[in-house]
């Protein structure tokens, strides 16, 4: 079980890892049209698109990716709190 818990924190890490990257690519012009930034869009857009609904820019700076992380790493603790009882 306690492998179990290592992989879903480790797979929660490397998306954290993704959502900081696609937010960083929005500071450089034409990253996001990149291979890699079309890619990054595919996997983080779905994820990021509910918080954006909910957490509305401040100006020029849109908080939602820091809200959308956050509940990531609380999720994944969590998971890990649960399948660390079973």
């Amino acid at each position: 079980m306690t492998m179990l818990v290592g992989i879903i924190l480790t797979l929660i890490k490397f998306y954290s890892y993704a959502l900081v990257a696609y937010i960083l690519m929005s500071w450089f012009p034409n990253a996001r049209e990149t291979s890699i930034g079309r890619f990054l869009a595919r996997i983080t857009e779905p994820y990021l698109e509910p918080f954006r609904k909910f957490v509305p820019p401040l100006g020029m700076i849109d908080f939602s990716p820091i809200v959308a992380i956050l509940a990531l790493q609380f999720a994944g603790y969590g998971i890990a709190q649960i399948l660390s009882w079973i």
